[in-house]
């Protein structure tokens, strides 16, 4: 069985759907992880990963308004028969759209604490779980497309929003641990929020290869769009993830990408690991690049 959270546009939360996948009924695994030791997750409510051995780590992504929390033991489950850790990216907003509150709204709302009680009734959940748990919330605070409520804030205003949320989130669950995970631009290390409340960084690197041609006149790789961001990260002696990966092109930018994002490299000695971003596109790239489709069935173009 496959455990897929979804969004039901007009309803106020989270559905677990149970679908019978035909992978899971076969004797053969179907191996969908790329080549390479470092450890591999994915975010994968398609399934395409559900009977790979060597997928490590299950993402999944929370609103922390309007949603149902008996989902967890379900994914907890689903991760448990894999022998899967979980990354929970938690967004600090509600998922139907026409009800989300302003940045200056959700600042002065976390400050003055009326969000604690969301923290606590997830964080609770989660430390509940049976399996081990990294929180990752309020990513790429350091964006600046507009994309997200909580992204291009006064630094000072993020760090206290995001200390105050784990702070909150220990209280309830002292087990979990944290990921801090900026985009990756110039300005991140001036998000960052401090030793203590960072187990691991995360990095979000994306490789559409239209974009690359058009804005660079070439194919560009995984090792230089990962470069700059993190050469800014591994200032802070953490280990390092890319907690969202992705690429699209034909099939030899795609061909080179798979063979690359998983290996070793001697560049980036803090990298632990990757976490595939293994759906459609939600927001549209800029300058009307569309809603590129990372999926695996979907990313090499013809």
């Amino acid at each position: 069985m496959l455990v897929r959270f979804r969004m039901l546009e007009g309803k106020k939360f989270i559905q677990a759907a149970l679908v019978t996948t035909l992978t899971v009924a076969c004797a053969t695994a179907t191996l969908a992880a790329p080549p390479g030791p470092l450890e591999f997750g994915a975010y994968d409510p398609g399934g395409d990963f559900s009977s790979d051995p060597r997928v490590e780590i299950e993402h999944v992504f929370l609103p922390w308004e309007d949603i149902d929390l008996e989902s967890l033991p379900a994914a907890d489950a689903y991760a448990q028969a894999r022998g899967r850790k979980i990354l929970v990216t938690i967004e600090p907003w509600t998922w139907t759209r026409s009800e989300r509150n302003t940045a200056e709204f959700l600042q002065a709302g976390i400050a003055s604490g009326d969000y604690d009680q969301n923290v606590r009734e997830i964080c609770s959940r989660l430390g509940a779980l049976k399996s081990e748990v990294t929180v990752r919330w309020g990513h790429e605070m350091d964006d600046l497309s507009g994309q997200f409520i909580w992204s291009g804030w006064n630094p000072e205003t993020y760090i206290n929003a995001y200390r105050r949320v784990v702070d909150t989130c220990r209280e309830s669950a002292p087990g979990l641990q944290y990921m801090w995970s900026p985009l990756g631009r110039e300005t991140l290390t001036s998000y960052y929020p401090g030793d203590s409340y960072v187990d691991v960084i995360g990095l979000t690197v994306f490789g559409l290869q239209e974009w690359d041609n058009d804005k660079h006149g070439r194919d560009r790789t995984f090792n230089e769009i990962l470069k700059p961001g993190y050469d800014r990260a591994v200032t802070f002696g953490k280990p390092i993830v890319v907690a969202e990966l992705g690429y699209v092109g034909d099939d030899a930018y795609v061909q080179a990408w798979e063979n690359t994002v998983r290996q070793s490299h001697p560049e980036f000695p803090a990298l632990t690991g990757v976490v595939y971003f293994n759906q459609k596109e939600v927001y549209p790239w800029p300058e009307n690049y569309g809603l590129p489709d990372w999926r695996v069935g979907s990313r090499v173009l013809n």
